[in-house]
């Protein structure tokens, strides 16, 4: 069995061992009691040893989960044309910032310049036929003209007038300006500019590419509303709800721990999968979090205060834990007694003491004692 003595001997050979202290009192304990320690406070000042209590700490039950860094589909934006074309100017790299409505690329071709000649002579017959059609109204109104006349001049108006609003339409999405081509300004390039502000993830084309309406010229992604996509198994969906909190670390890029909450929860099992989305918000944001980041979380299902202990104050031995109470301090001694320790919900660096009766208002030894038992462990000699 590992007792008590074991720290002791240890704490002797450290004493002894170290020539600045050469002064100090070695530990002692009465002869087959070893349930007691005494320790000078030379010795536990060079050891750098510290007295504690038991402290109130949050003990959580969590599902861990796996899943990535995204942005909400408003902040995506695929770029593509509404008319084919061959790329004329592509300033754009992988990485670089836009800002909303900054020019992305441009298009050339011919077919550009038939559609506004088009438009313009669609728009000067329109002229006519409005005209046309006022005088057919007026004649059939004073009944000078017959109803076939009036008819056929409303017709071929209305039939203008939609072709015209048709093609104004389509030069705003080429984004030429109607009122230009009016004034005779045709144009065979088109410009293609930012829905949104962000930075450029994919550019898939280069100077002379011929590109069309099905092709993804560029992607944009703004990533100032970060957030988690996480995936649930479906035997702990039920227990996952609105509102509660997400602890996540990037394990390929940091070893920080961040926050997030649990913002919706999917309403839908993935077939293959049999896990549910689950959509969290970040709460630092400022982070340099890049989209598609792979993120392992648990999002605390529940949170318990519970008296505890930190680890390091906690003595393993073969028939149970325990840990080193202050019993007595003279002068220049620390007299201290061994106590059982019965444990609860652990955590990465604490413990829940369930036989908090024994520890009330005691001072307990929390640091140091796993240099003791390193010491003791490690064969050391004198």
């Amino acid at each position: 069995m590992k007792h008590l003595y074991f720290i002791i001997f240890a704490v002797l050979i450290t004493a002894c061992g170290n020539d600045n202290n050469n002064t100090s009192e070695p530990i002692s304990t009465d002869e087959g009691d070893h349930d007691h320690i005494s320790i000078t406070k030379t010795q536990f000042e060079s050891e750098k040893m510290v007295f504690g209590s038991l402290t109130e700490l949050d003990f959580n039950e969590s599902i861990k989960v796996n899943g990535i860094i995204d942005v909400p589909p408003q902040s995506k934006s695929s770029i593509s044309t509404f008319i084919s074309g061959y790329i004329t100017n592509t300033p754009l790299l992988i990485g670089s910032e836009v800002k909303k409505g900054q020019l992305l690329v441009t298009l050339q071709n011919p077919e550009y310049i038939e559609i506004q000649q088009n438009y313009l002579e669609v728009a000067e017959q329109l002229n006519y036929l409005k005209s046309e059609f006022n005088r057919q109204k007026t004649l059939f109104d004073e009944q000078i003209t017959s109803d076939k006349n009036y008819l056929k001049a409303k017709s071929l108006y209305k039939s203008n007038l939609a072709h015209y609003n048709g093609l104004r339409k389509k030069l705003q999405m080429m984004n030429i300006s109607p009122k230009r081509v009016e004034q005779g300004q045709i144009s065979s390039t088109i410009n293609l500019y930012a829905p949104i502000s962000g930075t450029v993830s994919k550019v898939n084309i280069s100077n002379g590419t011929y590109v069309s309406p099905s092709d993804v010229i560029l992607e944009l992604v703004n990533t100032d509303h970060i957030h988690l996509e996480l995936a649930v198994f479906e035997k702990d969906i039920m227990n996952v709800k609105k509102g509660q909190q997400i602890r996540f670390k990037i394990p390929e890029a940091s070893k920080d721990t961040f926050d997030a909450e649990i913002h919706l929860v999917g309403t839908t099992i993935d077939a293959e999968t049999r896990r549910v989305q689950v959509h969290g918000h970040v709460e630092n944001e400022d982070s340099n979090f890049i989209v598609g980041m792979f993120v392992e979380a648990e999002i605390i299902t529940e949170s318990t205060k519970k008296l505890s202990l930190p680890k390091e104050a906690i003595i393993p031995l073969e028939d149970g834990n325990y840990v080193l109470a202050l019993d007595e301090e003279n002068e220049d001694v620390f007299h201290l007694k061994k106590i059982k320790v019965n444990l609860g919900k652990q955590t990465e660096d604490a413990a829940e003491i369930l036989n908090t009766d024994d520890l009330k208002n005691k001072q307990i030894l929390i640091k140091g004692i796993g240099m003791l038992l390193n010491e003791s462990e490690g064969g050391h000699s004198h």
